[in-house]
């Protein structure tokens, strides 16, 4: 989910913190501004615009699939292994979003826009009240190719856009939106964002007595999906426990909550959220 108490992208140029893997690299620097400059410029009634990515950036997309895929299908639930083959996604070259969304469309009614940086976490949700879903279309540095602290397109695509082809996942992310553009503190909105973060972002369900992942922050990353089901990260789902976790979106995730099912975890959401 695309959450930060700051903007990042200030007057369409990319802040980088000091810690970001990028932050010392000027090419790398230049090229999210390059980026960032063309998601601000876009205008919704407009065709996205097609990034040029370049051969090193594609040879990235290629080194994290090559790791990554082969991962999910061992360790994320065959739910959302299924949902991944609808999209058949190009192991080659970086998908666009503009080819994309035509398919989401059909499926869900659901489509990604492409976005410079970081939203806040109330206007990522209320995007997705509108069936629009606040896109990046940078790749991570090179250096840290498993594991990213900020959303990238592998991110987007490989753990957000699969998923959206559901019909039931798409109209919970509905009613997600629906609750943050309703909450009226921001003690209800933090609410909200931990219960998304903890589900649709980072939530586990049990398959055949084992834990598997289930959420986009889990199946885009090599670093999460090899370490979560390690012993004393997880714990029972409950709605009231994950409502009161704050989480930090800058590192692995110290604690998860394991649904019973894909059923259980979609049910709890579609008890809580409230209705149209």
């Amino acid at each position: 989910m695309h959450s930060t108490d700051k903007p990042t992208v200030p007057h369409d140029l990319v802040r980088l913190d000091a810690d970001h893997p990028g932050f010392r690299d000027p090419d790398y620097r230049a090229r999210r501004n390059e980026i960032a400059r063309l998601a601000a410029s876009h205008h919704t009634r407009q065709p996205i615009p097609r990034i040029t990515y370049t051969a090193r950036e594609n040879a990235l997309w290629r080194h994290i699939l090559g790791r990554l895929l082969p991962l999910q299908d061992e360790k994320a639930s065959r739910f959302i292994v299924e949902l991944r083959d609808r999209l058949a996604f190009s192991q080659t070259t970086i998908p666009q979003l503009v080819d994309l969304n035509p398919l989401l469309r059909r499926a869900s009614g659901f489509e990604m826009i492409p976005v410079a940086g970081l939203v806040t976490p109330r206007a990522f949700l209320e995007s997705l009240a509108r069936s629009a879903f606040p896109s990046t279309q940078c790749i991570r540095h090179a250096s840290r190719p498993f594991y990213t602290p900020e959303p990238d397109v592998v991110y987007e695509l490989v753990g957000h856009a699969a998923t959206l082809t559901n019909s039931e996942i798409a109209d919970v992310s509905r009613r997600f939106g629906l609750a943050a553009s309703r909450a009226k503190t921001d003690d209800e909105v933090e609410r909200i964002v931990r219960m998304y973060w903890y589900t649709l972002e980072f939530g586990v369900v049990m398959e055949d007595g084992n834990p598997k992942a289930f959420g986009a922050g889990l199946l885009s990353s090599v670093d999460e999906l090899t370490l979560f089901d390690r012993a004393g990260r997880l714990q029972a789902f409950d709605v009231d426990d994950i409502a009161a976790t704050p989480y930090d979106p800058t590192q692995l995730q110290p604690r998860l909550f394991v649904a019973q099912s894909v059923e259980a975890l979609l049910g709890a959401l579609d008890a809580w959220l409230p209705k149209r």
